[in-house]
């Protein structure tokens, strides 16, 4: 019975979740990804290091990313992908993905927070293009170190194939993130791009930056020192 109830509490959570992200458009969750990746250069002494950002393979910014419930809280989002293009320069054109699961604590109310993870290896980067990855399964993740000049070789960082963050109310902090299922978004990638490409073809750099997503593009260069000379 009690799992029973754990089971429709989380899938309650995630329906909701689904509705208030269908109202979005992608354009939409675009613009806010864009917002979060421009915050990073403001922060000063509490931001992502510049380090860690020049030596990430991946990034992935969900947005808004929506828990909820009581006792029982469950998690979803929606955001986007992108990763370094082979020759080390510019960023692939970004995937759609969205994030599910669901966390055992005392979560009173709902609440919204910008989650940021970059994929640092690129044993990491391979399984999270499969059509289904598993947090704390398919790869190791830990909490991110934070502050511009902060150290980036922490044991944490040598272990783990992600490192994760949030953010909010403006603040970016690093978070334990140990659970949690990333799949691509074929239905927003259509929105995107015109076709359900899938985003294991967008990671190949092949395709063209989309017009709505050349500010979230431009904005990685910005913060990871790829733009080309």
């Amino acid at each position: 019975m009690i799992k029973k109830k754990i089971a429709v509490s989380i899938m309650s959570v995630v329906t909701l979740a689904s509705v208030a992200f269908a109202s979005d458009s992608v354009q939409t969750r675009l613009q806010q990804s864009t917002d979060v990746l421009q915050a990073m250069t403001h922060m000063d002494d509490k931001g992502i290091p510049e380090d860690t950002l020049h030596k990430a393979i991946c990034v992935i910014v969900i947005p808004n990313q929506k828990t909820g419930g009581f006792i029982i809280g469950g998690k979803y989002g929606k955001g986007f992908i992108s990763c370094r293009r082979q020759n080390g320069v510019g960023w692939t054109a970004p995937g759609a993905m969205r994030i599910e699961g669901g966390s055992f604590g005392l979560l009173i109310g709902g609440a919204e927070k910008d989650l940021i993870l970059l994929v640092m290896n690129k044993e990491g980067a391979q399984k999270l293009l499969a059509d289904k990855f598993t947090i704390g399964t398919d790869a190791t993740a830990a909490a991110g170190p934070v502050g511009r000049t902060a150290a980036a070789e922490t044991d944490a960082q040598l272990t783990a194939g992600i490192l994760t963050y949030s953010r909010a109310r403006g603040a970016f902090a690093g978070v334990a993130f140990t659970s949690g299922t990333l799949r691509q978004d074929l239905d927003d990638n259509e929105a995107l791009y015109g076709s359900r490409i899938g985003n294991k073809e967008l990671m190949t750099g092949t395709v063209k930056v989309p017009a709505a997503a050349e500010g979230f593009i431009k904005s990685l260069d910005a913060i990871s020192n790829t733009r080309e000379k």
